[in-house]
Protein backbone atom coordinates (compact mmCIF):
# COMPACT_ATOMS: atom_id res chain seq x y z
CA UNK A 1 0.00 0.00 0.00
CA UNK A 2 3.12 2.54 0.55
CA UNK A 3 2.50 2.96 -3.96
CA UNK A 4 -0.84 4.24 -3.51
CA UNK A 5 0.44 7.82 -3.58
CA UNK A 6 -2.71 10.20 -2.91
CA UNK A 7 -3.63 13.65 -4.13
CA UNK A 8 -6.15 15.12 -2.52
CA UNK A 9 -8.25 17.52 -4.78
CA UNK A 10 -11.16 18.61 -2.51
CA UNK A 11 -12.56 18.20 1.17
CA UNK A 12 -15.82 19.43 1.83
CA UNK A 13 -17.94 19.44 5.41
CA UNK A 14 -21.92 19.16 4.18
CA UNK A 15 -24.36 20.34 6.58
CA UNK A 16 -27.52 19.02 4.89
CA UNK A 17 -30.82 19.15 6.44
CA UNK A 18 -34.07 17.41 5.14
CA UNK A 19 -35.42 17.73 2.58
CA UNK A 20 -32.37 17.80 0.29
CA UNK A 21 -31.00 15.73 -2.40
CA UNK A 22 -27.40 16.70 -4.73
CA UNK A 23 -26.53 15.02 -7.83
CA UNK A 24 -22.54 14.57 -7.95
CA UNK A 25 -20.76 14.64 -11.64
CA UNK A 26 -18.86 12.14 -13.01
CA UNK A 27 -14.93 13.24 -12.61
CA UNK A 28 -12.79 11.45 -14.64
CA UNK A 29 -9.77 10.29 -12.10
CA UNK A 30 -10.96 11.10 -9.20
CA UNK A 31 -11.91 8.88 -5.97
CA UNK A 32 -15.02 9.96 -4.11
CA UNK A 33 -15.35 9.32 -0.50
CA UNK A 34 -18.25 10.11 1.51
CA UNK A 35 -18.39 10.16 5.32
CA UNK A 36 -21.70 10.16 7.57
CA UNK A 37 -20.29 11.61 10.44
CA UNK A 38 -24.08 12.23 11.85
CA UNK A 39 -27.72 11.52 10.82
CA UNK A 40 -28.42 9.40 7.97
CA UNK A 41 -28.76 9.30 4.06
CA UNK A 42 -29.41 7.83 1.01
CA UNK A 43 -27.07 7.03 -2.31
CA UNK A 44 -28.03 6.25 -5.06
CA UNK A 45 -25.37 4.92 -8.39
CA UNK A 46 -26.52 4.51 -11.85
CA UNK A 47 -27.82 0.44 -12.24
CA UNK A 48 -27.93 0.13 -8.64
CA UNK A 49 -30.53 0.21 -6.20
CA UNK A 50 -30.62 3.20 -3.14
CA UNK A 51 -28.36 2.38 -0.53
CA UNK A 52 -28.88 3.67 2.95
CA UNK A 53 -25.97 5.11 5.02
CA UNK A 54 -26.37 5.68 8.68
CA UNK A 55 -24.10 7.65 10.95
CA UNK A 56 -20.54 5.85 10.69
CA UNK A 57 -20.86 4.80 6.88
CA UNK A 58 -18.11 5.11 4.33
CA UNK A 59 -18.94 5.34 0.76
CA UNK A 60 -16.20 5.23 -2.16
CA UNK A 61 -16.91 5.63 -5.71
CA UNK A 62 -13.13 4.79 -7.00
CA UNK A 63 -14.02 5.76 -10.88
CA UNK A 64 -15.96 9.01 -9.66
CA UNK A 65 -19.09 8.00 -11.63
CA UNK A 66 -22.52 10.46 -11.23
CA UNK A 67 -24.13 9.74 -8.13
CA UNK A 68 -26.93 11.06 -6.05
CA UNK A 69 -27.24 11.54 -2.11
CA UNK A 70 -30.36 12.36 -0.54
CA UNK A 71 -32.10 12.73 3.03
CA UNK A 72 -34.48 10.44 1.87
CA UNK A 73 -35.84 8.82 -1.26
CA UNK A 74 -37.64 10.86 -3.65
CA UNK A 75 -36.26 14.35 -2.21
CA UNK A 76 -35.68 16.58 -5.42
CA UNK A 77 -31.79 16.75 -6.06
CA UNK A 78 -29.79 19.98 -6.92
CA UNK A 79 -26.57 19.66 -9.07
CA UNK A 80 -23.56 20.01 -6.81
CA UNK A 81 -22.39 23.52 -9.17
CA UNK A 82 -25.66 24.78 -8.02
CA UNK A 83 -25.70 24.03 -4.28
CA UNK A 84 -23.56 27.29 -2.63
CA UNK A 85 -20.49 26.87 -0.60
CA UNK A 86 -18.41 28.53 1.65
CA UNK A 87 -14.27 28.28 0.45
CA UNK A 88 -12.09 27.81 3.50
CA UNK A 89 -9.06 27.50 1.19
CA UNK A 90 -7.51 26.46 -1.88
CA UNK A 91 -9.56 22.84 -1.55
CA UNK A 92 -11.32 23.37 1.65
CA UNK A 93 -14.89 24.30 1.73
CA UNK A 94 -18.16 24.35 3.75
CA UNK A 95 -21.46 23.54 2.36
CA UNK A 96 -25.28 24.12 4.18
CA UNK A 97 -27.95 22.99 2.21
CA UNK A 98 -31.77 21.93 2.24
CA UNK A 99 -34.75 22.58 3.66
CA UNK A 100 -34.28 23.39 7.38
CA UNK A 101 -35.15 19.93 9.34
CA UNK A 102 -33.15 16.80 10.52
CA UNK A 103 -29.56 17.35 9.83
CA UNK A 104 -26.85 15.35 8.18
CA UNK A 105 -23.88 15.94 8.45
CA UNK A 106 -21.48 14.31 5.43
CA UNK A 107 -18.22 14.97 4.67
CA UNK A 108 -16.72 14.50 1.21
CA UNK A 109 -13.02 13.81 -0.14
CA UNK A 110 -12.17 13.82 -3.93
CA UNK A 111 -8.69 11.87 -3.86
CA UNK A 112 -5.85 11.16 -6.96
CA UNK A 113 -3.69 8.16 -7.35
CA UNK A 114 -0.60 7.31 -8.73
CA UNK A 115 -2.06 7.48 -11.92
CA UNK A 116 -0.22 4.16 -12.94
CA UNK A 117 -1.25 2.02 -10.24
CA UNK A 118 -4.97 3.75 -9.94
CA UNK A 119 -5.64 2.44 -13.22
CA UNK A 120 -4.69 -0.88 -12.09
CA UNK A 121 -6.24 -0.32 -9.14
CA UNK A 122 -9.45 0.75 -9.81
CA UNK A 123 -10.17 -1.54 -12.49
CA UNK A 124 -11.04 -4.15 -9.56
CA UNK A 125 -12.85 -2.32 -7.07
CA UNK A 126 -16.45 -2.61 -7.22
CA UNK A 127 -18.85 0.54 -8.46
CA UNK A 128 -19.19 1.63 -5.21
CA UNK A 129 -17.42 -0.02 -1.75
CA UNK A 130 -19.61 0.85 0.76
CA UNK A 131 -18.53 0.25 4.40
CA UNK A 132 -20.86 0.97 8.13
CA UNK A 133 -19.88 0.57 11.73
CA UNK A 134 -22.08 0.92 14.52
CA UNK A 135 -21.82 4.64 16.39
CA UNK A 136 -19.89 2.81 19.69
CA UNK A 137 -18.36 0.18 18.09
CA UNK A 138 -14.86 1.34 18.52
CA UNK A 139 -13.53 0.35 15.68
CA UNK A 140 -11.10 2.22 12.95
CA UNK A 141 -13.74 3.28 10.67
CA UNK A 142 -15.71 4.82 13.69
CA UNK A 143 -12.37 6.22 15.55
CA UNK A 144 -11.40 8.13 12.32
CA UNK A 145 -14.98 9.31 11.39
CA UNK A 146 -14.95 10.75 14.73
CA UNK A 147 -11.94 12.38 14.36
CA UNK A 148 -13.09 13.84 11.37
CA UNK A 149 -16.23 15.39 12.73
CA UNK A 150 -14.00 16.70 15.70
CA UNK A 151 -11.87 18.33 13.33
CA UNK A 152 -14.53 19.68 11.38
CA UNK A 153 -16.54 20.85 14.04
CA UNK A 154 -13.48 22.93 15.66
CA UNK A 155 -11.40 24.04 12.62
CA UNK A 156 -8.48 24.90 14.61
CA UNK A 157 -5.47 25.93 12.95
CA UNK A 158 -3.86 23.04 10.69
CA UNK A 159 -7.60 21.29 10.33
CA UNK A 160 -7.62 20.98 6.79
CA UNK A 161 -4.09 19.20 6.75
CA UNK A 162 -5.56 17.20 9.76
CA UNK A 163 -8.35 16.35 8.15
CA UNK A 164 -7.25 15.24 4.55
CA UNK A 165 -4.44 12.87 6.09
CA UNK A 166 -7.33 11.29 7.94
CA UNK A 167 -9.12 11.01 4.72
CA UNK A 168 -6.39 9.33 3.36
CA UNK A 169 -6.13 6.75 5.90
CA UNK A 170 -9.53 6.47 5.74
CA UNK A 171 -8.94 5.50 1.75
CA UNK A 172 -6.03 3.19 2.50
CA UNK A 173 -8.14 1.34 5.40
CA UNK A 174 -11.27 0.93 2.94
CA UNK A 175 -9.56 -0.66 0.29
CA UNK A 176 -7.59 -2.89 2.52
CA UNK A 177 -11.02 -4.20 3.95
CA UNK A 178 -12.04 -4.91 0.87
CA UNK A 179 -8.78 -7.24 -0.21
CA UNK A 180 -9.63 -9.02 3.04
CA UNK A 181 -13.00 -9.81 1.89
CA UNK A 182 -13.16 -9.93 -1.32
CA UNK A 183 -11.91 -13.46 -2.96
CA UNK A 184 -8.80 -14.16 -4.30
CA UNK A 185 -9.56 -14.36 -8.15
CA UNK A 186 -10.56 -10.54 -7.65
CA UNK A 187 -7.76 -9.58 -5.64
CA UNK A 188 -5.09 -9.92 -9.31
CA UNK A 189 -2.08 -7.93 -9.41
CA UNK A 190 -2.44 -6.19 -5.86
CA UNK A 191 -1.27 -9.21 -4.46
CA UNK A 192 1.69 -7.78 -5.64
CA UNK A 193 1.60 -5.02 -3.41
CA UNK A 194 1.79 -7.15 -0.57
CA UNK A 195 4.15 -9.84 -1.48
CA UNK A 196 7.53 -8.69 0.23
CA UNK A 197 9.82 -9.01 -2.51
CA UNK A 198 7.41 -8.34 -5.50
CA UNK A 199 6.29 -5.52 -3.46
CA UNK A 200 10.20 -4.20 -2.67
CA UNK A 201 10.46 -4.25 -6.28
CA UNK A 202 7.78 -2.16 -7.63
CA UNK A 203 8.61 0.39 -5.19
CA UNK A 204 12.38 0.81 -6.47
CA UNK A 205 10.70 1.27 -10.20
CA UNK A 206 8.23 3.76 -8.77
CA UNK A 207 10.43 5.87 -6.86
CA UNK A 208 13.50 5.65 -9.19
CA UNK A 209 11.97 5.27 -12.47
CA UNK A 210 14.93 6.80 -13.99
CA UNK A 211 17.60 4.00 -13.13
CA UNK A 212 18.79 1.41 -15.38
CA UNK A 213 16.62 -1.14 -14.25
CA UNK A 214 17.18 -4.46 -15.04
CA UNK A 215 15.77 -7.81 -14.60
CA UNK A 216 18.79 -8.93 -12.59
CA UNK A 217 19.75 -6.02 -11.33
CA UNK A 218 16.46 -5.56 -9.43
CA UNK A 219 16.68 -9.25 -8.59
CA UNK A 220 19.89 -8.78 -6.88
CA UNK A 221 18.32 -5.63 -5.03
CA UNK A 222 15.13 -7.75 -3.52
CA UNK A 223 17.79 -10.83 -2.50
CA UNK A 224 16.28 -13.55 -5.48
CA UNK A 225 17.34 -14.94 -8.42
CA UNK A 226 17.13 -13.65 -12.36
CA UNK A 227 14.49 -16.61 -13.31
CA UNK A 228 12.95 -16.93 -10.22
CA UNK A 229 12.16 -13.18 -9.69
CA UNK A 230 11.10 -12.91 -13.47
CA UNK A 231 8.50 -15.57 -12.90
CA UNK A 232 7.67 -14.51 -9.83
CA UNK A 233 6.78 -10.89 -10.81
CA UNK A 234 5.12 -12.03 -13.95
CA UNK A 235 2.99 -14.25 -12.22
CA UNK A 236 1.37 -11.62 -9.86
CA UNK A 237 2.04 -8.62 -11.58
CA UNK A 238 0.42 -10.34 -15.34
CA UNK A 239 3.27 -9.26 -17.50
CA UNK A 240 7.10 -9.01 -17.59
CA UNK A 241 9.25 -6.84 -15.56
CA UNK A 242 10.37 -4.53 -18.60
CA UNK A 243 7.08 -4.43 -19.76
CA UNK A 244 6.12 -3.23 -16.56
CA UNK A 245 8.94 -0.69 -16.39
CA UNK A 246 7.95 0.54 -19.79
CA UNK A 247 4.78 0.77 -19.33
CA UNK A 248 5.04 3.21 -15.92
CA UNK A 249 7.98 5.34 -17.59
CA UNK A 250 5.38 6.69 -20.14
CA UNK A 251 2.75 6.81 -17.90
CA UNK A 252 4.86 9.64 -16.07
CA UNK A 253 6.22 10.74 -18.98
CA UNK A 254 2.05 11.50 -20.12
CA UNK A 255 1.94 13.23 -16.98
CA UNK A 256 5.05 15.38 -17.34
CA UNK A 257 4.34 16.39 -20.99
CA UNK A 258 0.77 17.76 -19.51
CA UNK A 259 1.45 19.50 -16.31
CA UNK A 260 4.89 20.49 -17.68
CA UNK A 261 6.92 22.74 -20.55
CA UNK A 262 10.17 21.00 -19.86
CA UNK A 263 11.43 19.69 -23.06
CA UNK A 264 11.33 16.14 -24.58
CA UNK A 265 14.87 15.57 -23.68
CA UNK A 266 14.69 16.62 -19.89
CA UNK A 267 11.38 14.04 -19.73
CA UNK A 268 13.00 11.54 -21.49
CA UNK A 269 15.86 11.60 -18.82
CA UNK A 270 13.65 12.04 -16.30
CA UNK A 271 11.80 8.63 -16.86
CA UNK A 272 14.87 6.72 -17.57
CA UNK A 273 15.78 7.69 -21.31
CA UNK A 274 19.08 8.89 -22.35
CA UNK A 275 18.08 9.23 -26.11
CA UNK A 276 15.50 11.68 -27.32
CA UNK A 277 14.60 9.51 -30.02
CA UNK A 278 14.56 5.57 -28.01
CA UNK A 279 11.98 7.64 -25.77
CA UNK A 280 9.81 8.97 -28.58
CA UNK A 281 9.95 5.25 -30.10
CA UNK A 282 9.23 3.50 -26.87
CA UNK A 283 6.66 6.28 -26.30
CA UNK A 284 4.87 6.39 -29.42
CA UNK A 285 4.94 2.13 -29.34
CA UNK A 286 3.09 2.33 -25.99
CA UNK A 287 0.65 5.25 -26.13
CA UNK A 288 -0.13 5.04 -30.16
CA UNK A 289 1.02 8.37 -31.06
CA UNK A 290 4.42 10.32 -30.08
CA UNK A 291 5.26 12.53 -27.11
CA UNK A 292 4.78 15.76 -28.84
CA UNK A 293 0.85 15.02 -30.21
CA UNK A 294 -0.16 14.91 -26.62
CA UNK A 295 0.56 18.42 -26.22
CA UNK A 296 -1.05 19.51 -29.38
CA UNK A 297 -3.86 17.45 -27.67
CA UNK A 298 -3.93 19.06 -25.31
CA UNK A 299 -3.77 23.00 -26.99
CA UNK A 300 -7.13 21.67 -28.48
CA UNK A 301 -8.67 20.70 -25.07
CA UNK A 302 -8.30 17.06 -25.88
CA UNK A 303 -5.77 15.64 -23.37
CA UNK A 304 -6.50 11.86 -24.63
CA UNK A 305 -5.74 8.96 -22.26
CA UNK A 306 -3.40 6.65 -21.06
CA UNK A 307 -3.67 3.11 -19.69
CA UNK A 308 -1.04 0.39 -19.28
CA UNK A 309 -1.59 -2.88 -20.71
Amino acid sequence: MQLLQLTGVLYCNAQLTDPWGIEIPRIPGVMNVEVVTSGHCWIEIEGQAPVFMPQGSLVLIPRGNRHKLRGNPGDNTTRLEDVPVERIGDRFENMRFGGGGRLTQVTYYGVRFDPYLADRLIRLLPEMLHLRTHVDDGSWLQSTIRFIAQEARQRLPGSETVITRLADVLVIQAIRAWIESAREEEHGWIVALHDRQIGKALSLMHRQPERDWRVDTLAREIGMSRSGFSARFTALVGEPVLQYLTGLRMQLAHRELLETSDTLARIAERVGYQSEPAFNRAFKRVVGIPPGAVRTRQAHHDPGDISPG
